[in-house]
C-alpha cells in the first residue's frame, strides 16, 4: 500500500479527530505497522507538505504535522461520502460542467479532470461532465482553484429526453464495473469480517491488530471515492451493491473501531498532548456504531 495514500486514511479515520496534528515520530511508529519505514514515511509526508496538504511546525526538537485548510476540507468531504448512511434524495435536476481548456494550460485541465472524477462527475460528452448531486459548491471551489471562470460554463438543468435518464447514466458511468468492484470487495471482506468478529469476541486479537485491519479497512473502501459518483438511489440499478458493501463496511468498522482508537492513542500520546483531543468526537457515537 502506498506510504502516502496511508497517510491520507490516516488522516481521514484518526488524526483529524485529535487536532489535525501529529508528532512526525507517532506516524512513523503508526505506519511501521504496515511495513513502511521512516524513510519512506518523511518523504511521503514532505511530498504532501510541498503539495498543499499539510504544513509543518517544529516544537523544540519535535517537528510536527498538521492539515492545512485545504487539507481539513478534503478530509471532510472524503468522511461525509465514506460514512454517508444513505444516498441523496435528487431534486430532479442535473448540474452540468463544460469547458474549453487551453492547450498551453493543459496541466491544469488534467488536475481538472481528476478532481471532477472525485467530486462524482461522469464524462457525458468531451468536456461535458454532468453529476445529478448538489456539487454547486465543489465546482465553485474548483474554478477559484484553477482560476479557470473565463474557461468554463455551468449549469443546474432538467434533463426533457428524448430518451430516459438511465441513457444519461450509461453514458457517463460504467455502473457494471463499479458494481463488480463492490463484488470483489463484499467477497473478500465477509469472510474476514465473521473471522475477525471471533477473534475479538475470544480475545484473540490485539489492539495493534485491530487499528491495522480497521485502517485496511478504511483504506480499500475509500477507493469507492474515485469510481462511484454517489448517485441517488432513483438513479441506481435493480442490484446494485453499494448499500451492500456499505452495510458490510459499517458492520466490521463497528466490531474494530474501539481497541483501533485505543491502539491509537497509545501511540499518539507518546509525542502529543491526548487533553487535545476533539471532544466532539467519540468512536463510540460515530454514526455508523449507532444503532
Amino acid at each position: 500500500m502506498n506510504t502516502r495514500s496511508m497517510i491520507f486514511t490516516l488522516y481521514g479515520d484518526y488524526i483529524r479527530h485529535y487536532g489535525n496534528k501529529i508528532w512526525i515520530g507517532s506516524l512513523i511508529r503508526l505506519l511501521n505497522e504496515f511495513g513502511h519505514n521512516d524513510q519512506a514515511v518523511r518523504a511521503a509526508i514532505s511530498r504532501m507538505n510541498k503539495q498543499g496538504w499539510v504544513q509543518a511546525e517544529k516544537q523544540g526538537n519535535k517537528s510536527y504535522y498538521s492539515l492545512t485548510e485545504r487539507g481539513e476540507i478534503r478530509m471532510e468531504e472524503a468522511a461525509n461520502r465514506i460514512f454517508k448512511l444513505k444516498p441523496e434524495q435528487w431534486d430532479g435536476k442535473w448540474r452540468i460542467l463544460m469547458y474549453s481548456i487551453p492547450e498551453e494550460i493543459r496541466s491544469i485541465r488534467d488536475e481538472l479532470r481528476k478532481e471532477l472524477v472525485w467530486s462524482g462527475f461522469g464524462t457525458l460528452s468531451t468536456s461535458t461532465w454532468i453529476s445529478p448531486n448538489n456539487l454547486e459548491k465543489q465546482v465553485q471551489s474548483l474554478i477559484d482553484k484553477y482560476d479557470i471562470k473565463e474557461y468554463v460554463d455551468f449549469f443546474i438543468a432538467e434533463h426533457k429526453g428524448p430518451n430516459d435518464n438511465q441513457r444519461l447514466i450509461e453514458k457517463s458511468w460504467d455502473l457494471n464495473e463499479i458494481n463488480d468492484r463492490y463484488q470483489e470487495f463484499i467477497s473478500r471482506y465477509s469472510q474476514q469480517y465473521m473471522i475477525d468478529k471471533s477473534k475479538i469476541s475470544k480475545g484473540q486479537m490485539s489492539d495493534a491488530e485491530c487499528f491495522v485491519e480497521r485502517t485496511k479497512l478504511v483504506h480499500e473502501y475509500r477507493k469507492f471515492l474515485f469510481v462511484d459518483p454517489g448517485l441517488p438511489e432513483e438513479l441506481l440499478p435493480e442490484k446494485w451493491l453499494g448499500a451492500h458493501a456499505a452495510t458490510l463496511f459499517g458492520e466490521y468498522y463497528k466490531e474494530l473501531a474501539e481497541p483501533a482508537s485505543r491502539f491509537f492513542e497509545s501511540v499518539f500520546e507518546d509525542g502529543n498532548e491526548l487533553k487535545n483531543k476533539d471532544v466532539s468526537y467519540n468512536v463510540m457515537t460515530h454514526p455508523l456504531l449507532l444503532d
